[in-house]
């Protein structure tokens, strides 16, 4: 079979939209599956909807990347979206074109810095993990290349001013997609300090702050990545080798925090895609913690001892469902600050996201850390709720109950705090050491003494919830309730 390239394409007469030269206007730290199903499809769709016109160097963040595969193809992969969308099943299929090369730092450093001397690059777009966004004294000026992100972003940028230091608008828009608060900010944070460590002058810290503007933005889409079992079928279907297909769901939302000229820069919203610039990403970005994370963190560990496995099935099972979307409409959403209209309708497509039958979601694997994911995606709710209405929320209450009931482990191991639902069957409870020691030191508490040493655990929840007038009485008898009659029924009865 042909491998997937330009010729291979023409051979078969393919008529789809695909953009072969065009100016290299976007440097992309990162060459995997998130930023090639999200960040380049968007771009891939702004050149075919608004002449945007622009290729994308892509530049792998770590010595073993996808840099070879991705020149083989040309810098063209098949990118699938797939998901549940408007009540019906979806799988789109695209070519994407918009990436001209990808480059190895770690064999030829020269040809990244290189890219710095094109007049034409405005844009850089990065996602190199939660780690990558980090200020790493050791790195050095003469580093080839300096090991942390940050660090080979200053070396960039102190080759672009060299070249063009004189000039106004040869600066960058940096896009940072890393799933940090204020990413954009932090990576800014981090330049400037190796600017000063490096003493590279005061005029080059001022152009850095004057002549490129640093996004923080929110990402919105799951990415699946290349379907190993699925390839070779695929590929076939396709009629020629692509070794670097992409897969992801149909829902993807981008919020840039940037100022107003950027949307006549970046014409998202004249090409109708959901790209959002604005002048504070904060509000979407709770939107997304509270509503999608937070329904997760407060229903699949209740769903889990309810003898559920995977997310889907639980979008199927009415009394489940229920549970999640009570607390979604009647307890998140009214504690937060965007207009209702909006938030309605990111609610609805969080079900239908859920309902995605190309994902097969685990709830184990969402279980994984969920004291932090409780604390930083549903106790804001909590305390939301209590403040506007001064009543406990019925739903997120008993979902913190479920919490502790699925952390009610008998046998700590290096693997984990080892637990069973009530049919029997054994899973571990994954999270810091000192959290699972902790439950396993109370493994032998009644319901009360459980309630009250978990709810007042400043460690855990930086303040002691047994002060929240009602909650540990309320947690109490909700942990009674699921050892006496099972989660399925304590969601039951939180619908009547």
């Amino acid at each position: 079979m042909e491998k997937l390239c330009y010729a291979t394409l023409e051979k078969q007469g393919y008529d789809g939209y695909l953009l072969k030269e065009a100016p290299e206007r976007v440097l992309q730290f990162g060459e995997g599956n998130f930023l090639r199903a999200f960040v380049d499809y968007f771009i891939d769709m702004l050149n075919e909807k608004t002449g945007f016109n622009s290729k994308v160097v892509l530049c792998q963040p770590i010595a073993a990347g996808l840099a070879d595969m991705i020149n083989e193809q040309e810098g063209l992969y098949t990118l699938f979206l797939r998901g549940f969308e408007n009540g019906k099943k979806v799988n789109e299929k695209r070519v994407i074109s918009c990436v001209s090369r990808c480059l190895n730092p770690y064999e030829d450093y020269e040809a990244v810095l290189a890219c710095a001397d094109n007049p034409e690059l405005r844009y850089i777009a990065c996602n190199t993990t939660e780690a990558g966004i980090a200020y790493d004294p050791s790195c050095q000026f003469t580093d080839v290349p300096a090991e942390s992100y940050p660090g080979k972003l200053t070396q960039f940028l102190y080759r672009r001013f060299e070249k063009f230091g004189k000039e106004a608008g040869k600066g960058f828009v940096i896009l940072s997609c890393e799933l940090i608060d204020n990413n954009g900010k932090e990576l800014e944070k981090c330049v400037l300090n190796y600017a000063q460590q490096w003493n590279l002058g005061e005029a080059f810290t001022n152009w850095i702050k004057t002549e490129n503007i640093f996004c923080s933005t929110l990402v919105d889409r799951i990415v699946t990545g290349y379907p190993r079992n699925e390839a070779a079928a695929i590929c076939e279907e396709l009629g020629y080798q692509d070794n670097i297909i992409d897969t992801g769901e149909i829902f993807g939302f981008w919020v840039i925090e940037g100022p107003e000229h950027l949307k006549k820069e970046l014409p998202f919203e004249q090409a109708g895609l959901p790209v959002l610039i604005c002048n504070d990403h904060k509000p979407y970005k709770q939107r997304k913690v509270r509503i999608l994370n937070g329904a997760h963190t407060s229903f699949v560990l209740g769903a889990y001892l309810a003898g559920q496995d995977i997310v889907r099935n639980c979008m199927d099972d009415e009394v489940i469902c229920g549970f999640m979307n009570k607390t979604i409409y009647d307890e998140i959403i009214p504690t937060l600050t965007l207009p209702k209209e909006e938030l309605m309708s990111f609610a609805a497509s969080v079900t239908e996201r859920f309902k995605n039958p190309f994902i097969d979601h685990a709830l184990l694997s969402i279980s994984l850390n969920s004291t932090s994911k409780w604390k930083a995606r549903v106790l804001p709710s909590l305390k939301g709720y209590v403040d506007k209405t001064g009543t406990l929320p019925t739903c997120i209450t008993a979902s913190f109950a479920f919490y502790i009931a699925f952390y009610h482990g008998m046998n700590l191991t290096n693997d984990g705090l080892i637990a069973a639902r009530p049919a029997g069957n054994e899973y571990t409870v994954k999270d810091d050491k000192p959290i699972l020691q902790f439950f396993y030191d109370h493994k032998d508490d009644d319901a009360k003494t459980l309630a009250h040493a978990v709810c007042s655990n400043v460690d855990f929840w930086d303040e002691d919830l047994s002060k929240i007038s009602g909650f540990e009485e309320a947690v109490t008898g909700y942990l009674k309730a699921i050892e006496e009659k099972g989660a399925y029924e304590v969601m039951k009865d939180c619908l009547n």
